[in-house]
């Protein structure tokens, strides 16, 4: 029900940004890792800019570390869905069951970057940043500067600023896009829907990131809200 208001703000886009306390102590042991699976590829080419992983990760590696990092994902998924929830479940913090339906890793350099895109057959999606190259050096590429590699996410409102008369008055439609720079250790989770892209990228380390998908289920194994009205 709307409250009487001069203004009501409606649909609203939740987005995690949370920190893995540990990224000091394992990254550096996770990239190694993870670009040996690379090398042991035999599809991989060696000296793509670009290399995509498949996303079995979950069933690949067998490290106590690993084991550390899934957990920080599952639980800042949690908290994320259960503050993007807030008034539209039935009950503040109700039992959940997480799924991540596939986890994979990128390697990036050389200007390569992924075009815009959603995922689909899940309802919240995330990015792990494990290795980048520091904050002054990445800013400081004489072509890319401050937008080198980062996550650009597009918000509901930008398919309507395509031909779309723009003035003054809907000044609120015209920042239809958020930035979010990779910095080791954090990790960004969104919904699945939301269309983003990974820009151009190029510096002396790789860009290594870590992605999921996840479906996220009541404990009760109804994900139903709403009864059927009756006719």
């Amino acid at each position: 029900m709307l409250t009487p208001s001069p203004l009501v703000p409606l649909w609203f886009t939740p987005l995690g940004l949370h920190r893995y306390a540990q990224a000091d102590s394992v990254n550096g042991l996770l990239a190694r890792v993870l670009r040996s699976l690379r090398a042991t590829d035999p599809n991989a080419a060696p000296d793509a800019a670009f290399y995509a992983s498949r996303d079995d990760l979950l069933q690949r590696i067998r490290l106590p570390e690993w084991d550390g990092l899934v957990r920080f994902i599952v639980d800042s998924l949690r908290q994320t869905v259960v503050l993007a929830n807030q008034g539209a479940w039935p009950e503040a913090t109700p039992a959940l069951q997480i799924a991540l339906r596939g986890v994979w890793f990128q390697m990036s350099n050389q200007g390569s970057h992924h075009d815009v895109h959603t995922h689909g057959n899940c309802s919240w999606s995330g990015v792990y940043c494990v290795d980048v190259d520091e904050e002054h050096a990445r800013s400081r590429h004489p072509a890319l500067g401050a937008h080198n590699g980062v996550t650009r996410f597009y918000g509901p409102h930008f398919n309507h600023l395509g031909g779309a008369h723009m003035d003054f008055g809907n000044a609120y439609l015209q920042s239809a896009h958020f930035d979010i720079a990779p910095r080791p250790g954090q990790l960004v989770v969104f919904p699945s829907w939301l269309p983003h892209q990974a820009l151009p990228y190029a510096g002396e380390a790789d860009r290594i990131i870590v992605s999921f998908n996840a479906s996220v289920h009541a404990g009760s194994g109804s994900d139903q809200l709403h009864g059927y009205a009756h006719a």
